[in-house]
């Protein structure tokens, strides 16, 4: 079984540890394949796993770990770590706390590591599915929603708190009032999409940023082959016998992030946590640094369905 690495981030009880790579389940697949996903991965190795009310997968992964435990493949809860997101139609002050509540229900458990405020935004539609109308779609109240996540902490339902797709200037603002700051923010980042800025803003304020999208796709649905048909990874692959994977995995390790890779193939999970006893050269950053950016997870996908009129009265919102 691998060793993984864990970075730190702040808790209720501390700083305290959290692996490195996690194991996400944004997935299209049934609940019966998330659930034995998950068992095999704790079985190999895996400690963190990503989860979110908008996913619809907390309950397999609540189940898995419960068979995890009865099997003997982990001796208690408190050696996974658990992060799980809080959807945009709760993000509202009332509503935040019975959210976070449900998700503990759909998981059963009696806390999670971290809780996450999935998206900068307020969606006032009750169900839970994209595209949503852009009428639907509001500013966030991101003091009252920050106060009720650090409730949540101060609660002891979860041990940490933090956000996802958050810009520095969106994460700025809650730092301006917060009493306890964001542990994480969670954003799409890779090789094609470096995030260069945000990370140097997050390692400043003491957040960890945890990269989502690592190998430029999400879910079983929808993404691409751009990281692992880039030229110059598999340049590098092909010298020091690794998979281009496992360069755009170490590359983000060496970034200092922790990130969330979504595979439910046994040899793939195994491949994903083969990057711990090597490392890249100079050169080979040198080389990554120069790859053309892009952008995959478009917001205005999931909230819009004719993007291109509402770009900026949406950007305005975040």
């Amino acid at each position: 079984m691998v060793s993984i690495p864990s970075a730190t981030i702040s808790s209720s009880d501390g700083p305290r540890p959290i692996p490195v790579i996690g194991l996400g389940t944004a997935t299209v697949t049934e609940r019966s394949t998330v659930k034995a996903a998950v068992v095999e991965a704790i079985k190999v190795g895996y400690r963190h796993f990503d989860t979110a009310t908008f996913y619809g997968t907390e309950k397999p992964v609540g189940e898995a770990i419960t068979e995890a435990l009865q099997a003997g493949f982990i001796k208690s809860r408190s050696e996974l770590f658990v992060t799980t997101k809080l959807w945009p139609n709760s993000t509202e002050r009332h509503l935040v706390l019975p959210a976070l509540k449900k998700s503990l229900q759909n998981l059963g458990l009696e806390y999670v590591d971290l809780y996450l405020i999935h998206w900068p935004l307020k969606i006032n539609y009750p169900d839970i599915k994209i595209p949503v109308p852009r009428e639907y779609v509001t500013a966030i109240d991101i003091k009252a929603v920050w106060e009720a996540m650090e409730e949540c902490q101060n609660l002891g339902l979860t041990k940490s708190i933090g956000v996802s797709n958050f810009s520095s200037q969106k994460i700025q603002e809650i730092l301006s009032f917060a009493k306890i700051p964001p542990a994480v923010n969670q954003v799409e980042m890779n090789p094609l999409w470096q995030q260069n800025q945000l990370n140097e803003f997050c390692k400043k304020n003491h957040i960890l940023l945890t990269a989502y999208s690592p190998l430029a796709s999400f879910g079983n649905s929808w993404g691409n082959n751009s990281v692992v048909e880039c030229e110059i990874l598999q340049d590098i692959a092909k010298s020091k016998g690794k998979t281009t994977a496992q360069i755009s995995l170490r590359w983000l390790y060496e970034q200092g992030v922790s990130f969330i890779v979504k595979s439910f193939n046994k040899e793939r999970m195994k491949q994903n946590l083969d990057i711990f006893d090597w490392a890249l050269t100079q050169e080979d950053l040198s080389k990554i640094s120069q790859i053309p950016q892009r952008k995959l997870v478009y917001l205005l996908g999931f909230v819009v369905t004719e993007p291109n009129d509402v770009t900026a009265e949406i950007d305005s919102k975040l």
